[in-house]
């Protein structure tokens, strides 16, 4: 009876347990049916930290990982994928320091305190690197992402000092962290780790840092036979800490870090010191018990050599013959000889194995384009599945890779379902003719996904990939063309306007009489000190309280008092659109104030096939200008105003060198001097010497030959580049900058604000300190002008106009300009009121920053 009862209840549970099973699965199933469209990609709705980065070194194409070169290369020649500083790195290697092999100075206690410092701006890194810099040691760890990007990255950096805890966000300082490259690469400062074989290559990879000088307590480990040689039993046997290692699984993109892995990253860093210091004792004690006295310190040379042997390692990206080949024939070897289960594989070998490195390379490509792991795009086990059951309904495929992944279906899966429905039934070809179709769907004109740094490159170089199948020329030449439009809608998204510029917000005069249109900006100035009154909200409208200086139609233009539309005057393209100056930034930036002030009359919006043609125009017309005025566009000479001042008596007029053959001669002899022919070397000194007077030269005169003729704009732009701080004084900006601090954004009354930007564009800025010797420029350090662009020439074109024909002549040549630009458009939407003979003048009223008086008193 007994027994009888329980077959009863057992037949009871395992039916339940059937039903519970079943429901589980329909549950799973209807859960993981497509949501999005076929043709919107998730990413457009996701938000991934790593698309905030504005350059990354190693993106996601089949090209070559570029290491840093640096400025200036050792003796003989090396290949250019060698290490940056295997020279130093080898010095240390056949010249160990043993005496500094201290890694705490005094008492030191175990006991982890509560403070701690988090960097996440670039002050806070530049003080960071300035505390590391008068270190000797430092203790240094890593954190990686990996599941949601294809190559991986660093989301966060612990650096421990005896006294203090950092952690570095590395998200949000991505395109600084090249601050921390001098004091990584100083052979004079000891970085501890612990097994820093993937921490060396990954700081490569992301940052360009390259570690110098290191102290391994893996390497440590495997000198002294230790039992274990993880970081965690080092801090359980040393320190007695003990610490959750699965916290290493973390998603370390997330801010702000939970507390419990806060403690982690910092004990990962915090006890590598005493770590480091009880394990050198072990090793001297190790050396002194040797029979040999001749081995005393072999132990610690040993962990040393090792320690600084994985400093010379390079990251290089890993290469195939063919897109997802490599994990193809691994899944295929698994599957088909015995170390998996293949009694559900329902094709014969051959198309199953073709299937397989389908899938693969699909897969391979898409992790590529939305910057995914290859595991989170599709598992192996799903990829095996799909293979092996063939799926012919988007459901079926849904639970072909939910019965195979016990995780959900990944968001590029749902986003491009119709991809693999297609695959699984052999509706595209061949993989040669699938991968730019995939790539074409998803980046091409009409693509689906978006476009980021890391997936760009794959439209440079993708075709290049499969050159070795000639079977579809037709192919190629259509992704070259979807290249190059990409490429142009790449620019449009990166350069062009990001919110509308003109507001056509209006301004009245005290009377009621419209005197201007104007972005918000502009209004908000005037609102916050009491000048005028809110009259309309909608669209904004403000009256002044005071008696404005002069009015539109006192000018006998209407140009100010017309509503503009956001679209190009030359097209009528909405869609995008950038800022185009009539009149170029060159000459414009030497006119008198009251002719420019900020006026918005030559500032027009054009797309970016416009922009282009009258671009063109304006470079061919200021050819004619330099041709007519006798005044070169480039300064052909600039020659070292002290030896000028030395060198007066003499009479040549060939003194100086070309700017620009100046910069390359002494950029050639910084990287490359020591491994040029010598003929060469001595030519190239020859130019630089041209420019100090013919006296010889010294390493310190190359590097301030490489900054002449720069503006404070290139110069910063060039440290930036570099990641170095070049020694310039830029203290006469700072009065420039602040000169603009109470003026209303973007001019005065009778302006369109919003449209003038920085009018010394890429060309110069107000003033020229450069002096004349011989006909030469004299360069000066104060120079705020470039010598590189047109800056120069501009300024003496003005200045010619403004000698032989007064204010006169500079309308005039504002003219010629406006008749250029509408003679190479024919733009036919250009605002009501503007016109070719603009005058261009105004007058300045009480509240101007730019009234004549008030800059009498404030100066």
């Amino acid at each position: 009876m007994v027994v009888n009862e329980k077959v009863k209840l057992a037949i009871t549970v395992a039916s339940l347990v059937a039903v519970t099973v079943l429901l589980a699965a329909e549950y799973r199933r209807r859960r993981r049916k497509p949501t999005s469209s076929p043709s919107s990609c998730y990413l457009h709705s996701e938000t991934k930290p790593q698309f905030g980065f504005k350059r990354v070194l190693a993106d996601n194409s089949y090209s070559g990982f570029k290491h840093l070169k640096k400025k200036k290369l050792e003796d003989g020649e090396k290949p250019s994928n060698s290490h940056p500083y295997e020279s130093e790195i080898t010095a240390l290697l056949e010249n160990p320091r043993l005496d500094e092999f201290e890694f705490l100075r005094g008492d030191y206690s175990l006991e982890m305190s509560g403070s701690y410092v988090w960097v996440e701006t670039e002050s806070e890194l530049k003080k960071l690197a300035e505390t590391l810099a008068k270190e000797k040691v430092f203790a240094v760890d890593t954190e990686q992402h990996s599941l949601r990007s294809f190559l991986g990255f660093t989301a966060l950096i612990q650096i421990s000092t005896q006294e203090e805890d950092f952690l570095v966000d590395t998200i949000a300082l991505h395109d600084v962290m090249s601050i921390l490259r001098p004091v990584f690469s100083n052979p004079d400062i000891c970085k501890v780790f612990h097994g820093a074989d993937n921490d060396v290559i990954w700081l490569q990879r992301d940052f360009h840092i390259y570690v110098v000088n290191m102290f391994d307590t893996a390497k440590a480990c495997e000198v002294l036979a230790k039992p274990q040689r993880s970081l965690a039993y080092l801090l359980e046997s040393v320190c007695g800490v003990s610490t959750n290692k699965l916290l290493q699984r973390e998603d370390w993109r997330q801010r702000p870090l939970s507390e419990e892995m806060v403690r982690y990253a910092r004990t990962d860093a915090h006890y590598l010191l005493y770590i480091a210091d009880s394990m050198t004792a072990e090793l001297r004690q190790l050396g002194t018990d040797s029979s040999s006295t001749d081995d005393k310190f072999s132990f610690l040379l040993e962990a040393s050599r090792r320690s600084n042997m994985t400093c010379l390692q390079l990251y290089t990206k890993e290469t195939e013959d063919f897109p997802g080949n490599a994990a193809a024939s691994s899944l295929i070897y698994r599957h088909l000889n015995g170390h998996e289960d293949n009694s559900t594989i329902s094709l014969d070998p051959p198309k199953f194995q073709e299937l397989v490195r389908e899938l693969c390379a699909w897969r391979d490509l898409m992790a590529r384009i939305h910057d995914e792991s290859t595991r989170y795009v599709l598992s192996d086990q799903a990829v095996i599945a799909l293979a092996s059951n063939q799926p012919t309904t988007p459901e079926e495929i849904h639970d072909s890779i939910s019965q195979a992944d016990s995780s959900s279906e990944s968001a590029v899966i749902s986003s491009h379902l119709d991809d693999v429905h297609q695959l699984t039934q052999h509706k595209l070809g061949k993989l040669d003719v699938i991968l730019p179709l995939v790539l074409d769907k998803c980046l091409g004109t009409e693509g689906t996904c978006p476009i980021s740094v890391f997936n760009y490159s794959l439209l440079i170089n993708f075709n290049t990939k499969l050159t070795t199948n000639r079977s579809t020329p037709k192919r190629h030449k259509s992704l070259k063309r979807f290249t190059r439009k990409t490429s142009r809608d790449l620019f449009v998204k990166k350069f062009s306007c990001k919110a509308p510029v003109y507001h056509n917000c209006r301004i009245y005069a005290n009377d009621g009489r419209l005197l201007c249109y104007c972005d918000r900006r502009k209004l908000e100035w005037y609102m916050s000190r009491g000048l005028a009154k809110l009259v309309e909200e909608d669209p904004l409208a403000i009256m002044l309280l005071f008696e404005p200086k002069g009015r539109p139609e006192d000018e006998g233009n209407d140009f100010y008092i017309q509503s503009k539309k956001n679209i190009c005057v030359g097209c009528g393209e909405g869609d995008h659109y950038l800022r185009y100056r009539i009149i170029p930034s060159c000459y414009r930036v030497h006119f008198p104030e009251h002719l420019k002030s900020h006026r918005s009359h030559d500032i027009v919006l054009l797309c970016v096939d416009c922009h282009e043609v009258a671009h063109a125009a304006a470079e061919r017309y200021k050819k004619e200008v330099a041709k007519e005025f006798g005044i070169p566009l480039f300064v052909r000479r600039v020659l070292d105003s002290v030896e000028c001042e030395s060198s007066a008596g003499g009479d040549s007029e060939d003194a100086g060198v070309s700017p620009l053959h100046l910069r390359t001669a002494a950029m050639a002899l910084l990287r490359h001097g020591n491994r040029m022919p010598s003929s060469r070397r001595e030519e190239l000194l020859q130019t630089v010497k041209m420019y100090y007077g013919g006296r010889d030269i010294t390493e310190e005169d190359l590097e301030k030959a490489l900054l002449i003729g720069m503006s404070p704009h290139e110069r910063r732009k060039l440290e930036r580049k570099k990641g170095v701080s070049l020694k310039q004084e830029n203290s006469s900006n700072d009065a420039d900058a602040n000169s603009f601090e109470e003026a209303p954004p973007g001019g005065d009354t009778n302006g369109e604000s919003s449209v003038v930007g920085d009018d010394s564009g890429g060309d110069g800025a107000p003033e020229l300190n450069d002096t004349q010797c011989k006909g030469n420029i004299l360069h000066q350090q104060n120079s705020k002008l470039s010598l590189l662009g047109h800056g120069p020439h501009g300024k003496q074109v003005v200045e010619y106009l403004l000698n032989e024909y007064g204010e006169d002549g500079v309308r005039d040549f504002c003219q010629r300009w406006r008749k250029v630009f509408v003679d190479a458009l024919h733009p036919r939407h250009l605002p009501g009121g503007w016109d070719v003979t603009h005058s261009g003048r105004r007058d300045f009223g009480e509240f101007s920053v730019y009234n004549p008086t008030k800059k009498v008193s404030t100066g």
